[in-house]
C-alpha cells in the first residue's frame, strides 16, 4: 500500500469515527435533549474523550447546532427516500407527511424544548419548518394543476400544515385534544388530503356520494 493509499483509509475511517459519533450525539439528543448536558457529561456518555468532541465543534454551543444539523439532514435524507419512490402526487403527499412524522417521532419533548429555546439551534429548526412548508406548497400546487387537488392557496394550507406539525411536537395538540402524537398526525394527514380532493376526485372513491 502505497503512502497516498495509506492516507486514503486513514481519512475515510476518521470520518467513519466522526460520523458513528454524530449519529450517537443525534440519538442521545433525541432522547434527553442537550441543555442539561456538559461537554464532561457527553464524553462520559459516550465513552469517548473531550478532545474527540472538540473535533466536531470549538464548543457546547457549536456542538449543539452541529448535532441538531446532523438530525434535520438524516431525516430529510430518510423522507426524500420514502417520496422518491412514488409518482402520484395525492400519495405522495401523503407518503410526505407520514415520512416526515415518522422522522419527527423519536424527538422527545426536552429535545424540542432545548432546541426552540436555543437561539442557534431554533434557527436551523426554523429553517427546516419553513423547509417542508414549502415542499408540501409544492405538491399542493402540482395536485392543483394535475386537477386532483380542488384550487386552494397553497402557501396558507402548508403554512397551516407546518404550525400544526410544530404543534404537535410541542406538546401542545396532546395537552388540548387528548390524541398521541401518530394519532394527531395521522389525522392531520387524513383531514388534509380529504380537503385538498377535488370534487370528481372524492366521487371516483365515495360511489355511494353518486347514488
Amino acid at each position: 500500500m502505497t503512502t497516498s493509499d495509506r492516507s486514503r483509509t486513514a481519512s475515510r475511517q476518521v470520518s467513519a469515527r466522526r460520523a458513528d459519533l454524530l449519529d450517537r450525539l443525534r440519538d442521545l439528543f433525541l432522547a434527553e435533549g442537550f441543555a442539561h448536558l456538559t461537554l464532561d457529561d457527553l464524553a462520559a456518555r459516550l465513552h469517548c474523550s473531550k478532545s474527540t468532541l472538540y473535533t466536531l465543534a470549538g464548543s457546547k454551543e457549536q456542538l449543539a447546532v452541529r448535532v441538531v444539523a446532523h438530525y434535520f439532514k438524516t431525516a430529510t435524507a430518510a423522507i426524500e427516500r420514502e417520496v422518491g419512490a412514488v409518482t402520484d402526487v395525492r400519495t405522495r403527499l401523503r407518503v410526505y407527511l407520514d415520512a416526515a412524522a415518522a422522522a419527527l417521532r423519536p424527538a422527545s419533548r426536552e429535545f424540542i424544548e432545548d432546541m426552540a429555546a436555543n437561539s442557534a439551534t431554533r434557527a436551523t429548526y426554523e429553517a427546516n419548518a419553513r423547509a417542508a412548508a414549502d415542499q408540501v406548497g409544492r405538491y399542493i400546487r402540482e395536485g392543483v394543476r394535475l386537477g386532483v387537488f380542488r384550487e386552494v392557496h397553497a402557501a396558507l394550507v402548508a403554512e397551516m400544515v407546518g404550525r400544526t406539525i410544530n404543534g404537535i411536537q410541542r406538546g401542545e395538540i396532546a395537552e388540548r385534544t387528548g390524541l398521541s402524537d401518530a394519532e394527531a398526525f395521522a389525522a392531520l394527514s387524513q383531514f388534509v388530503l380529504g380537503g385538498l380532493s377535488a370534487p370528481e376526485h372524492n366521487a371516483q372513491h365515495n360511489p355511494s356520494e353518486e347514488k
